[in-house]
């Protein structure tokens, strides 16, 4: 159910003594980020600013995530279970979610491998401006999309050539090129994978 200042009374807030869990995933890679718990103070501020906010229990009082170190969570979507007892909330990351520094409160737990999908792009969108001396991906965007384009035509040929004589470790290598140059092509023209999964998400649902 997705959550809306008109339905949050419905959900089941007598069985966690007011309290719900919510669990926190980043809406571009799917990583899990964290956990916290939120009342209806919470959750409401969390609808109002848009950014999450969790009803601390060792402070006794509402918490913004990033109140202190300004790594905020922005709120994409939030949405409770079939039983609306717990809630999860899509949002961006504004920097590190963990207090010691890393991506996600549960930095040893095993990650889907479409995950780093998102976690490369987010690098290679990094690199625009970058020093094209230092950084391969800065020297493509240096040169304009043009000669990204070639790139990718070039690596397309190739990973369609290695498929032609069957040599699989030759594909899986040229269509990491091309995937690669793929999202540097979408990067340089203000686009990215998100925007290509809409197209295949909606042509899915004709």
């Amino acid at each position: 159910m997705k959550i809306t200042k008109q339905n949050m009374d419905t959900l089941a807030w007598e069985k966690g003594d007011g309290l719900l869990p919510c669990i926190v995933q980043d809406a571009r890679s799917g990583v899990v980020l964290m956990q916290g718990f939120m009342d209806e103070a919470a959750l409401t501020k969390t609808l109002d600013t848009r950014f999450v906010t969790f009803f601390s229990r060792s402070k006794q009082r509402l918490w913004t995530k990033g109140e202190s170190s300004g790594h905020t969570l922005e709120l994409v979507d939030i949405s409770a279970d079939c039983d609306v007892d717990s809630i999860l909330a899509l949002a961006t990351a504004n920097g590190p979610t963990c207090h010691k520094g890393t991506t996600s409160c549960y930095n040893d737990a095993a990650y889907s491998d479409f995950s780093f999908i998102a976690e490369l792009e987010n690098v290679l969108s990094g690199r625009k401006g970058g020093n094209p001396e230092e950084s391969y991906t800065a020297f493509l965007y240096d040169k304009g999309i043009k000669r990204i384009a070639q790139k990718v035509g070039e690596e397309g040929v190739e990973a369609a050539l290695a498929a032609a004589v069957k040599d699989k470790e030759e594909l899986k290598n040229e269509s990491a090129d091309l995937l690669y140059h793929l999202i540097v092509l979408l990067q340089a023209s203000d686009l990215s994978l998100k925007d290509v999964i809409h197209v295949l998400k909606a042509r899915h649902s004709e």
